[in-house]
C-alpha cells in the first residue's frame, strides 16, 4: 500500500497540524530574544540607577563592630546627603558599569528563556506551570554566571568607594582593572552563588508569574494579543513577588561583594554574622527601595520587551 503524501513531503512542518499554534515564529526566536533583550536592558537601567543606588548604599549601611552609628537614617536621608556631598549626579555613581552589564544581562535572560521556552511548550505553544518556573530558573542562573556577578560585584565596589573619605576609583576601566590587579580575576566574581540562587529564584518567580498572568488574560490562546499597559502592570505584580520573595539573598550577596567582603568566610558565615550582630530584620534591608525599583525595573523591561520582539516578528520572518 502506497503511503500517505504526507509522509513523502521533505517540507513537512508537524506544528502547523495543530492548527499553527505550537511553532515559534522562525528558528530565530533566542537570536531576537538576545538582541530585544539587550536594547531593552539598556534603555531601563538608564530609567531606574538612582533607585539601584539607594537600595546599594542602605544595604552596605552596617553598624561597626566597635558600635559607631549608621551613615543614613533611610531613604530620603541617603538622598539628600548623596546629592548634597556629590551633586544630583551622585545618585548615578556606578550606572557606567551597570549599563556596561545590564546589555548583556537582559541579552543572556531572554535569549536563554526564548530557547528554553521553545523546548519546552505544548503543542498548542503553552507552558505549563512547573516548565515556566524552570525555564525562569534556568534564565536566572545564566544570566548569573555569564553576566550578573561580575557586573554586580563591580557595582557594588564602586558604590562601596565612594563611601570612603578617600576614593580610588578614578573610572570604569580604572577600576577594573584595579580590583583584578589587586584581588586577581576572583575579584570580580565574588559572591558567585548567592547571585546565583538570587537571580534564579528572582526569574523563576518574575517569569512564572508572567506567564500565569499573560494565560490568564489570554484564557490559554498563545496568540492572543496582551496590551502593553497591561504587560506593565504584570511586570509590576511579578516584580513585587521576586522581591519579598528574595530580598535576603539579595543582602547576602551585595555584603559579599563589598569592600569588605574578606570578613565573611563565605555566605553561610555572613547570613549568621548579618543575624547575630544586627538582627533578622537587616535581612530586609533596602525592601522598599528595591521594591520601587524592581517593580518599575519589571514593568518597563517586559513593555519595552514585547514590543521589540512584536516588531522583530514583523520585520524579520
Amino acid at each position: 500500500m502506497e503511503r500517505s503524501p504526507v509522509y513523502k513531503n521533505p517540507f513537512r512542518r508537524p506544528w502547523l497540524e495543530n492548527n499553527g499554534a505550537a511553532a515559534p515564529s522562525s528558528g530565530n526566536t533566542g537570536l531576537k530574544g538576545i538582541i530585544a533583550g539587550g536594547i531593552t536592558g539598556g534603555i531601563e537601567i538608564c530609567i531606574t540607577y538612582p533607585t539601584e543606588y539607594v537600595k546599594t548604599q542602605l544595604q552596605l549601611d552596617e553598624k561597626s563592630a566597635a558600635g559607631g552609628a549608621k551613615q543614613y537614617n533611610g531613604i530620603a536621608d541617603c538622598v539628600k546627603k548623596t546629592i548634597k556631598g556629590h551633586g544630583f549626579f551622585g545618585l548615578y555613581r556606578g550606572l557606567s558599569v551597570l549599563l556596561y552589564g545590564s546589555i548583556p544581562k537582559s541579552a543572556v535572560r531572554f535569549g536563554a528563556f526564548e530557547a528554553l521556552k521553545k523546548q519546552s511548550v505544548d503543542a498548542k505553544g503553552n507552558l505549563s506551570p512547573q516548565m515556566r518556573i524552570l525555564c525562569g530558573l534556568g534564565a536566572g542562573v545564566c544570566e548569573a554566571i555569564f553576566a550578573v556577578t561580575p557586573m554586580e560585584t563591580v557595582k557594588v565596589k564602586f558604590i562601596n568607594d565612594q563611601r570612603s573619605s578617600n576614593p580610588k576609583f578614578k573610572g570604569f576601566f580604572h577600576g577594573v582593572s584595579y580590583i583584578i590587579r589587586e584581588q586577581g580575576f576572583r575579584g570580580v566574581y565574588q559572591g558567585l552563588t548567592p547571585t546565583i540562587m538570587k537571580q534564579g529564584t528572582n526569574q523563576a518567580m518574575r517569569f512564572y508569574v508572567m506567564e500565569t498572568l499573560k494565560d490568564w488574560y489570554r484564557k490559554g490562546n498563545p496568540d492572543a494579543p496582551v496590551p502593553k499597559l497591561t504587560v506593565g502592570a504584570f511586570g509590576a505584580v511579578a516584580g513585587a513577588v521576586s522581591v519579598f520573595g528574595n530580598t535576603p539573598l539579595d543582602v547576602v550577596k551585595t555584603r559579599m561583594q563589598g569592600l569588605e567582603a574578606s570578613k565573611y568566610k563565605n555566605s553561610v558565615d555572613c547570613m549568621i554574622k548579618i543575624w547575630k550582630n544586627e538582627g533578622p530584620t537587616a535581612f530586609y534591608k533596602g525592601t522598599v527601595p528595591r521594591l520601587g525599583r524592581v517593580c518599575l525595573d519589571v514593568a518597563i523591561t517586559f513593555m519595552i520587551y514585547d514590543s521589540f520582539m512584536e516588531l522583530f516578528n514583523k520585520v524579520w520572518p
